[in-house]
């Protein structure tokens, strides 16, 4: 099955002129990168596959954004493939190898859309599987959803990351999202401003009346390497949007022969509910 569209757009790709530019913000990121978010991704990579190393896995990488996890993956021994839809996050991925494993035969990166089947079909399949915060962007999170699950091995892990459904508040953020997207880029300060203070705003303040005014900023809690500015403006900006609530999750993997071995909820709040799935040997189907 071919996904392209005559003009060389994917199917569910076509028409997003006012698709957010993933890339140019994870270029700005780049320029804060160090040692510590390094070894937090590292950690938290470990944390949720449960492996200490990753030596002789073959991991994929579906939009890999900045390439931190790319790297992760390759420090911890795997042997890696990235791809990213959008070209600016591909060459950021590519800066990202260029500084910390140039000329390495064992991480591959290319430009590639997870809604192209007959691009991951000549991929073939992996160990591990890993999309964080990706899917949901794609502009039809269920065929991504299922494309990711064709490229998992027998017995290999996929690793997810989904917007919560929260209801209103998602439509709510929907709108905020699409408005922010519409606006000329001089401009969208004027939406970016407001949502990071009421985002980002309660936290600063309690470390100001704690006489720690930057303390939030240097210990924020980003397991994910970003820094609350670029948190900020990669949640307001992110369109295309869609949220699944866990159950959701959990039933489209069961129906396809995955078992959850993991799961880390959000609460019931904004942010992303995050699986590991393990492929079984006989598939269950719905």
């Amino acid at each position: 099955m071919n996904n392209s569209n005559k003009d060389g757009t994917i199917a569910g790709e076509k028409d997003m002129k006012e698709r957010f530019q993933f890339g140019a913000n994870w270029a700005n990121f780049l320029r804060t990168l160090n040692d510590r978010k390094i070894e937090r991704a590292t950690k938290s990579l470990q944390s949720m596959l449960g492996m200490e190393t990753l030596a002789g896995q073959r991991f994929l990488d579906i939009g890999s954004g900045s390439g931190l996890f790319s790297l992760a993956a390759r420090i911890l021994g795997a042997r890696v493939h990235s791809f990213d839809y959008d070209r600016q996050s591909v060459l950021c991925t590519a800066e990202m190898k260029r500084r910390y494993y140039p000329a390495d035969e064992g991480w591959v990166i290319e430009e590639g859309s997870v809604l192209d089947r007959e691009y991951l079909s000549r991929l073939g399949t992996f160990d591990i599987v890993y999309s964080w915060g990706v899917l949901h962007h794609t502009g039809n999170m269920r065929q991504a959803l299922e494309h990711a699950a064709e490229v998992v091995g027998t017995k290999g892990l996929l690793f997810l990351a989904i917007y919560n459904n929260q209801g209103w508040p998602s439509r709510f953020w929907t709108w905020i999202k699409r408005t922010y997207n519409r606006f000329p880029a001089g401009f969208r300060w004027i939406i970016l401003i407001p949502c990071f203070l009421r985002l980002r705003g309660p936290m600063i303040l309690k470390g100001i009346l704690r006489g720690h005014p930057l303390r939030f900023w240097k210990n924020y809690s980003a397991e994910r390497g970003m820094s609350p500015w670029h948190d900020v403006v990669d949640w307001v900006g992110g369109w295309p949007f869609e949220v699944a609530k866990p159950e959701e999750i959990f039933e489209f993997y069961f129906n396809r022969g995955f078992h959850l071995i993991k799961l880390k909820t959000c609460a019931g709040g904004k942010g992303c509910n995050e699986f590991v799935f393990r492929r079984s040997d006989h598939p269950n189907h719905s």
